[in-house]
């Protein structure tokens, strides 16, 4: 047979071995679902099929096959890279390296892929010297087939060359800078089981530092050896069999390698685990939230066990001269580090387990603790029961962690990490891990809270008080800081529970109060805030500031100004804690206008539109004045302007409006400006021009064109006919060159207006892939506000491309005057409000066929 058709034969006769033995173990896998397994005999299965091909190649005898990297520790995951070393003796001639080049490419021919280096001995000592990821990959080779002396060699010279201190700092290193790509975080909503924090690779890493310094080759060995308890060794395995059962899965499913736990697939991963959604309604608990909060616990308890092994290690490789000082009875420092004065400290006296993070507050300059007191917190963990949590000392231990005034973040996020914070917080423990599928929140409802913890504890440190000035000056004239923190611990520790959160969390915060002997003020506090977290916001956000009646309910809701300023300040902290993106200028100086009224009305002030008007009208005459123009040249504009356009703009808004019209009052031609928003984000962009019943969507459509989110609109009619309409709007880059934007906007969509042009189609942008994900049901509301004269339309939907510009396009067809529209986006989530007239609203028929067109407009 000609040598050609030998190779051909040779290679469909892999094909269908290496096919067989996949479909078989693959097979066996959805059987009995045992990942050790499944990655042991693919490994096994690619081995034949390399020994054959490798027989085959009839290379020289002074070569070797060697397995390195994952496949080299024994295991393959279904569609992970086969990493070979093809070890030589000597530099090939012409003939082997021909051999080899055909060798390659028949595996490649196979389907396998490939990750191949050919290397002497002498190549590789040098490349692991000169790259810790070559060395890291030598450091599981394994023989598959060929030279088993010149392998041998390899493996002496590569184990005396190794430096255990130097690999130990190369790999720490490493480490730091893939957790940092990876969030710095193992609660990140979409992990990578293989790269993210507490994944399989921070398992991997230990492993290998423990390998490279000679102390074990596995966990069982590593509780041999004493660096890990039996118990740690058990629950290490543990996670490392799930995490690998979770990527076998992502492999399976995505038919290629895929180590990323994204939301298009999460489901699918539950469900092959056998995870089902419980619940219903807005009530119901998804497949894909008990997966993800299995995940969570597991990553938690990795990283946690990571932690007191590295700390294990560092100490073998780096041994230190002790130097001790007592601290008290049961805790000494030593060399930095808090340390148990005994192994059964936590034993003896429970409490303890408290009392050694408020010695930490106590004590800034400690680095934190030695590995044994990490180690027996964790292990003790479970002696926080009941009668832990009713003992009179650990009440006041914990208060003393809250009201401490350094350390006391970085002590309940250490103590969440060892499960303290759960097991003395019940409800909490129920929260951990816990997902929030609202298309805002992008952390989990203990990390959230947590990080609502921190930014309320940021207002009070001077280093930080450039961020939000306003709310370290109030933060810094409120008594006793740490109500707010219990108040930000319970706010959202309802969550999942079903019912509403924050009545429910109200039980919670109650009892907390009452164990813990606050008195009846401080608990009516916390209570409130629990209770109202979310009012504030969607007050400023959806309700008109400009109304008296909207401001006397606030004011009477929150009664004086602790309540409210310990509301704004909880506020704030709570959307800043959701995602980075939610957060923007026009939502703090929402809230804090809010914040300014009320506190004028809770002064004793009534909040008088005819006193509200005045003020503004002389601080705009004010500024008027230092554009030189002359005294009575606002009295056109003004004349033809009502009390309601007076009481939606700031002084700063009616002077620049009043200016940019100065002598063009009567204009036929379109008038645009636009300026950087004062609020410091976005552009303010003013539109007068003759009144027309399309105008709003026309304007919709030119900033939707252009990709510029509104995120405000307040819209006017003068007493003749023409409408004065302001845009608050954004776009990703503008700030680079927002002096080119401004001239292009003023120029274009003064063109758009004058030209009269027919309004396009809308059109149905592409949702995100969180949204398709996790779509929402469109809702629509629309009632007639509390005095009847106009009616308020609230819409919410999945957010999209064209979305305000869809919904403009059906008022304009109903004839809906508009006449402010306030759009909140959350995330991937909108919830905006318009307030409308129009006869069309006068009859009710009218009024759900509107409703069922703006429902049709909000699909996608």
């Amino acid at each position: 047979m000609p040598a050609a058709a030998m190779k051909k034969e040779l290679r469909e006769q892999l094909k269908s071995q290496l096919k067989a033995g996949r479909q078989t173990v693959i097979a066996g896998f959805r059987e009995d679902g045992m990942p050790e397994k499944l990655l042991r005999n693919l490994r096994q299965v690619v081995d034949g099929v390399l020994c054959t091909a490798w027989q085959e190649a009839a290379l020289p005898p002074e070569t070797a096959l060697v397995a390195v990297g994952g496949f080299g520790r024994g295991e393959l995951f279904p569609y992970s890279d086969v990493d070979l070393l093809i070890l030589l003796h000597e530099t090939p001639d012409a003939d082997t390296r021909a051999r080899l080049e055909e060798l390659v490419q028949l595996l490649w021919d196979l389907g396998l892929e490939i990750g191949s280096s050919i290397r002497t001995v002498d190549e590789c000592m040098s490349e692991s010297q000169a790259d810790i990821t070559v060395q890291t990959s030598l450091l599981e080779a394994r023989l598959v087939c060929g030279n088993q002396a010149l392998f041998d060699e390899m493996q002496t010279r590569y184990n005396a060359q190794m430096d255990p201190q130097a690999f130990f700092h190369a790999k720490m290193l490493e480490m730091r800078q893939r957790h940092a790509k990876y969030e710095d975080t193992p609660f990140s909503l979409e992990p990578n089981c293989k790269e993210s924090p507490g994944g399989l690779r921070d398992l991997q890493v230990i492993l290998w530092m423990v390998k490279a310094a000679g102390l074990a080759s596995s966990w069982r060995t590593l509780a041999t050896s004493g660096l890990i308890t039996q118990t740690e060794a058990k629950q290490l395995m543990e996670k490392e069999r799930a995490f690998k059962d979770i990527r076998v899965r992502l492999h399976l499913h995505a038919g290629r390698r895929e180590d990323r736990l994204v939301f298009d697939v999460q489901t699918a991963i539950a469900e092959t685990l056998g995870l089902t959604a419980q619940g219903s309604g807005a009530h119901m608990r998804r497949a894909s939230e008990f997966l993800m909060q299995r995940y969570y616990w597991a990553a938690k308890t990795v990283t946690q066990l990571n932690t007191i092994l590295l700390q294990n290690i560092e100490a073998q490789l780096f041994p230190q001269p002790c130097e001790q000082t007592p601290i008290n009875a049961r805790f000494n420092e030593v060399n930095g580090f808090i340390d148990i004065a005994a192994d059964d400290t936590f034993v003896q006296t429970p409490s303890a387990m408290l009392e050694v993070f408020v010695l930490m507050t106590e004590r800034p300059a400690l680095k934190g603790m030695t590995a044994r007191t990490t180690r027996a917190l964790w292990h003790e963990r479970f002696k926080i029961d009941a009668a832990f949590r009713h003992d009179p000392v650990n009440r006041a231990y914990f208060l003393r962690i809250l009201q401490a005034p350094v350390g006391m973040l970085h002590a309940l996020r250490r103590m969440n990490e060892l499960s303290l914070l759960g097991r003395y917080l019940p409800n909490f423990r129920k929260i951990v891990g816990q997902m929030q599928h609202d298309l805002f929140h992008v952390y989990t409802v203990d990390q959230h809270i947590l990080m609502v913890v921190r930014n309320m504890r940021r207002f009070t440190m001077t280093e930080h008080a450039h961020e939000y000035p306003f709310c370290s000056q109030l933060m810094a004239n409120f008594p006793n800081h740490w109500l707010l923190y219990v108040a930000a611990l319970f706010h959202d520790i309802a969550k999942g529970r079903g019912g509403d959160h924050s009545k429910l969390g109200v039980a919670d915060a109650a009892q907390f109060c009452q164990d813990h002997g606050m008195n009846e003020t401080d608990t009516e506090l916390v209570t409130f805030l629990v209770e109202q977290h979310l009012t504030m916001s969607q007050v400023a956000q959806k309700q008109d500031l400009s109304d008296p009646d909207v401001i006397e309910a606030f004011a009477k809701l929150v009664k004086d100004e602790r309540h409210l300023t310990a509301l704004y300040l909880l506020t704030v902290s709570d959307i800043r804690g959701t995602s980075p993106k939610v957060w923007n200028a026009w939502k703090a100086k929402l809230l804090e206008d809010l914040y300014r009224i009320t506190l004028r009305v809770l002064g004793g002030e009534p909040h008088s539109a005819d006193r509200e008007l005045k003020n503004r009208q002389e601080e705009a005459l004010a500024t008027l004045r230092l554009y030189g123009l002359p005294p009575d040249a606002h009295e056109p504009l003004w004349k033809q302007l009502d009390m309601a356009y007076f009481l939606r703009h700031d002084a700063s808004d009616i002077a620049w409006q009043t200016r940019a019209l100065y002598d063009r009052m009567d204009s036929a031609k379109p008038v645009v400006k636009c300026r950087l928003a004062p609020i410091g984000e976005g552009l303010q962009v003013a539109v007068y021009v003759q009144d027309q019943p399309d105008l709003f969507a026309r304007i919709c459509s030119y900033f939707d064109r252009k990709n510029f989110s509104i995120l405000d609109a307040k819209i006017h009619t003068t007493r003749h006919g023409y409408a004065l309409d302001t845009f608050l709007v954004t776009e990703q880059n503008f700030a680079k060159s927002y002096r080119d934007i401004i001239s292009l906007i003023e120029h274009e969509l003064c063109e758009l207006l004058q030209s009269q042009a027919e309004l396009p189609a809308p059109t149905k942008g592409r949702l995100s892939r969180l949204s398709r994900t996790f779509p929402i049901q469109p809702t629509v509301d629309l009632r007639p506000d509390e005095r009847g004269q106009y009616y308020l339309l609230s819409v919410a939907a999945n957010d999209r491309t064209g979305l305000l510009y869809s919904i403009a396009n059906v008022l304009t067809k109903y004839r809906i005057n508009l006449h402010t529209a306030k759009v909140m986006t959350l995330g991937e989530r909108v919830e905006d409000v318009f307030l409308v007239d129009g006869a069309a609203l006068n009859n009710a028929r009218n009024q759900l066929q509107l409703e069922t067109d703006l429902l049709e407009a909000l699909k996608v």
